[in-house]
């Protein structure tokens, strides 16, 4: 049976991550990328699904004390296990890869007395199906696996053997000794990957993750807490492309044992924007560059086209698939491959490209003719469809209402394009644009407001609230000292918090065409900590912000959502979408002068020097 969500470390190549247990047990990994195939998908299933397993051999006796912490600013994780007759430290990294071949690198040192370990690698392909054909290495320096298109190589200096179609190892470490553990990924096609130099490659890869870590801008008392989300964040690109995945899993669920259960190994244009004003708040002006450069990239074509997700590398067609040979996480099925929301219209995904565009432009980035000629289109499309409804920035199931919050990105979108034409001197059809902005605000204050309420609503007239709805001040649709919205923001409070945290919606009273219920959301919970600091109650938001970074795990991890009665992470992790939140509220929280969205003041103010350097093989 996996561990619980928080018991797991994340390392990564910067195309791919795995996930790593308190015990010594990689349980998941896809290979070579973030949404291939799982190699080891025990996570969502057994150990016979596949996983990689090095700990001691206590079998029969007592258990090992284990503690774990990253090396500072890095994803090179340290795992200590003590037992009665020593002490071993276990240390896990995946180097920046090069020459396209990934690497999953395990050493073990031994730190005081004598332990006896047992590894055991449990290779399974397509997502926990395929059991591949496994030989020792001519060398006989380790062993080789082949199933259809991909091999995986593990190199190693201790003896390795069959037992029951698991590569098993037994060995002892003292005192001053190490064991390396090299796992390498190729094409069965293809020669087998080189080997490599395991003390090397950790030298590398810790400098070039503390010296990328360095930039970050500091965030008051917050400081430490930004930089392992920047870290995580980074951890989550797609470096070919500079794509970011909303979460490395799949299928971890909203609610223990039910079926609230997606693939998130894709980029959402839904966080762009706060994507974006994360990375330009930490001082990572390449980065988000990229991810800029990403998005525009992704969505160029017909404007009626776009999607509200893509591929790391801009696909679009994310077919959706049920693994029905794996029993999912704790009995939560279905476990779903792709994600066949790819295929809804969200209008709130034009406010997202135009005010990323905007943000980028305001903050100095090189400017791009063509990304403006892409907003113009996009401006121009919106015009006509802004009035249908939509399936609203949460991907429900239930149809297409008229959702509130989506006709407030819709008039975001025009607004970033008049601004546009109004400060930068692009050329549009600025009057014309301005009317609709108009007709669009004056629109969502008639309907999409109570007054019996005293609060604005998920959708045209439907008394449902939504956490969503605390973004309107945040985009500049109103101010925050306008009585609809701090009406509003009461009204969130008073129906949607759960156990001191935020749910998106109340799933028992608002109908979304799924059964079951989840847990509150975290980055609706940030949202709430902001709304709290803008309208004055700053005690409030910082006994919120901290309640929030105590549910991060103990190496500064955060999923999706939490369960406060079963006190656990729930959905899948780490989830890009609470980190962002965590940056820009800490950020906000600590005064720094970075990004208000709706603000057309100066950009902020950058720390002398260079941008943090770009992270790479050796660097």
């Amino acid at each position: 049976m996996p561990g619980r969500i928080e018991d797991y470390a994340l390392i990564g190549d910067l195309a791919t991550a795995a996930l790593v247990g308190r015990d010594g047990s990689i349980d998941w990994l896809c290979w070579p990328r973030f949404d291939s195939d799982a190699v080891f998908a025990a996570l969502l299933g057994t150990p016979e699904h596949g996983r990689w397993r090095i700990a001691p051999d206590w079998e029969g006796g007592e258990r090992p004390h284990i503690r774990r912490a990253y090396r500072d600013g890095t994803l090179v994780l340290d795992t200590e296990f003590r037992t009665g007759s020593g002490a071993v430290r276990l240390t896990d990294f995946m180097n920046v890869r090069d020459d396209g071949v990934s690497n999953l690198v395990r050493i073990v040192t031994g730190l005081r007395g004598e332990v006896a370990m047992r590894g055991e690698l449990v290779l399974r392909f397509d997502n926990g199906r395929v059991i591949p054909w496994v030989s020792r290495l001519p060398d006989g320096t380790g062993i080789r696996a082949v199933a259809g298109p991909d091999l995986v190589v593990m190199r190693t200096g201790v003896p390795v053997r069959g037992e029951d179609m698991h590569s098993v190892s037994r060995f002892v470490v003292k005192a001053g000794e190490s064991v390396s553990f090299v796992l390498s990924y190729g094409a069965s096609h293809l020669p087998p990957p080189p080997p490599l130099d395991p003390g090397e490659r950790l030298a590398e890869t810790e400098s070039g993750w503390r010296q990328w870590a360095a930039g970050c801008a500091e965030a008051g008392p917050w400081t430490d807490a930004v930089r392992r989300s920047v870290v995580t964040l980074k951890a989550l690109t797609y470096r070919p492309t500079g794509g970011i995945v909303a979460a490395p899993t799949t299928s971890l669920p909203e609610k223990l044992g039910g079926s609230r259960n997606w693939d998130y190994r894709f980029c959402w244009l839904r966080d762009s924007t706060l994507t974006l004003m994360a990375l330009l708040r930490a001082g990572y002006v390449e980065d988000a560059a990229a991810w800029r450069d990403w998005l525009v990239r992704a969505v160029a074509g017909s404007p009626d086209q776009i999607q509200i997700m893509y591929g790391l590398a801009g696909e679009r067609r994310l077919t959706q698939y049920e693994a029905d040979w794996l029993p999912g996480y704790e009995d939560s099925r279905p476990v779903r491959v792709g994600n066949a929301a790819y295929r809804q219209l969200q209008l709130d995904v034009f406010g997202e490209v135009a005010n990323t565009l905007y943000q980028a432009h305001r903050h100095g980035l090189a400017f791009d003719r063509q990304a403006w000629s892409l907003q113009h289109a996009l401006t121009d499309h919106l015009a006509k469809v802004w009035k249908q409804p939509d399936e609203g920035m949460w991907e429900v199931r239930s149809g297409p209402e008229q959702f509130t919050f989506s006709k407030v990105a819709a008039w975001a979108a025009v607004d970033r394009a008049v601004r546009s034409i109004e400060h930068f001197g692009m050329r549009g059809p600025l009057k014309r644009w301005q009317v609709l902005r108009q007709r669009i605000h004056e629109d969502v204050c008639r309907r999409g407001f109570d007054p019996e309420l005293g609060s604005f609503t998920r959708a045209y007239g439907s008394g449902d609230l939504d956490a969503n709805l605390l973004l309107l001040p945040a985009v500049g649709f109103l101010p925050y000292d306008d009585p609809r919205v701090r009406g509003t923001i009461a009204a969130v409070e008073k129906r949607l918090l759960r156990g001191g945290f935020l749910l998106r919606y109340a799933t028992g009273e608002t109908r979304d065409g799924l059964p079951g219920d989840e847990g509150v959301f975290l980055a609706c919970s940030f949202w709430l900590a902001n709304a709290y600091h803008r309208t004055g109650r700053r005690h409030e938001a910082l006994d919120l912000f901290g309640r929030l970074l105590d549910l991060r795990n103990d190496v500064g991890l955060l999923s999706e959502e939490y369960d406060p009665g079963a006190r656990r992470l729930i959905g899948n992790f780490p989830q890009a979408f609470s980190h962002i939140a965590l940056v820009n509220t800490a950020y906000e929280l600590s005064g720094h002068p970075g990004g208000r969205e709706a603000e057309d003041g100066p950009p902020p103010a950058r720390k002398a020097g260079r941008s943090p350097p770009p992270l790479a093989p050796g660097a």
